[in-house]
């Protein structure tokens, strides 16, 4: 049952909060709200009395949200993610549309796995639209729980995932692999070993990654360190462009370079990393649970499952 705070909240309070939380400064936010600073003082005095709890801690600077003040604060943004999602919502179906299913996908499935699902998805409900967002993990749940994506696809979470909020699913397990371009000098060893690849200059994947992590650990058994002057990059489009254009060497997921050595742009280098990732996808624990997103999580998991052996053969 509601308590008797909520009904000082209205949809302009929750812009109240929210632009507290921004500028944290009631003088700028009520000249963004067109209000009064007296009166936003007062609504936001009055809301943390029926409340029981201090929102903002004020110094002579300005606001700084409590531990408290946060919790609202990320409340409200998941409402705003919602109001605006049914606007959004609306207007698709006055257009005639069936409605809309927006996936965020991490570089490890967004080459592969998550388009594919995305075509299950257009195939099987011709009248949906489907967006896709391309980002970091961190960023991408975060999106999520603010009610801004439905699904998330992509490297299985290393931090603590909310439950209450946030259901996961592994997909797949893949190993991770050292590649280059078709044509790279090394292809025309019989033995390629650590010293060979460690003569080239290398593009990796941002700390902390699980490929990155992978790479690490592989080089640490073998008792070396990378090259000084590898390049750093989260780009996936963007390796794969410097890769063939170059003899630098990479690294990649095992899926991912299938589909890439299809298009006859990388090849994986027979150098064993001893290393695997996980995929996992992601969804809210919403009441609403619409039809769109039942078909988007039955294609995610299909697009898992299909693995085509044959596409071995093109590494020999």
């Amino acid at each position: 049952m509601a308590t008797d705070w909520t009904d000082r909240i209205r949809l302009r309070n929750l812009r109240f909060l929210l632009s507290l939380a921004q500028t944290r400064n009631l003088s700028h936010s009520a000249t963004v709200l067109n209000t009064t600073q007296p009166a936003l003082s007062k609504w936001l005095r009055d809301l943390e009395t029926d409340i029981g709890l201090t929102l903002f801690e004020r110094h002579a600077r300005g606001l700084t949200p409590t531990e408290h003040g946060w919790v609202l604060i990320e409340h409200a943004r998941r409402v705003e993610a919602q109001l605006n999602r049914a606007v959004d919502d609306m207007a698709l179906l006055r257009e005639g549309g069936a409605g809309r299913v927006v996936v965020g996908a991490s570089g490890a499935a967004a080459s592969e796995t998550a388009p594919r699902a995305i075509l299950a998805m257009a195939q099987q409900m011709p009248e949906l639209r489907i967006d896709l967002v391309e980002g970091t993990m961190d960023r991408l749940l975060t999106q999520l729980a603010q009610g801004d994506l439905d699904l998330v696809i992509g490297r299985t979470a290393q931090k603590t995932i909310d439950h209450t909020l946030i259901r996961s699913e592994l997909l797949y397990t893949e190993p991770v692999v050292l590649v280059a371009r078709p044509g790279h000098p090394l292809f025309g060893h019989e033995e390629i070993g650590w010293d060979d690849v460690l003569r080239y200059r290398w593009i990796v994947w941002p700390r902390q990654t699980p490929v990155r992590n992978a790479l690490e650990a592989a080089l640490a058994n073998a008792g070396r360190v990378l090259p000084s002057n590898y390049i750093e990059s989260n780009s996936v489009i963007a390796n794969v462009t410097l890769l063939n254009h170059s003899d630098i060497i990479g690294t990649a997921s095992y899926r991912t370079t299938l589909m890439l050595n299809r298009m006859k742009l990388l090849r994986i280098l027979p150098v064993d990393l001893k290393g695997f990732g996980s995929v996992s996808m992601y969804w809210r624990r919403d009441e609403i649970f619409p039809r769109s997103i039942e078909c988007a999580l039955e294609c995610m998991r299909e697009a898992a499952r299909e693995y085509d052996d044959t596409y071995d053969d093109t590494f020999d």
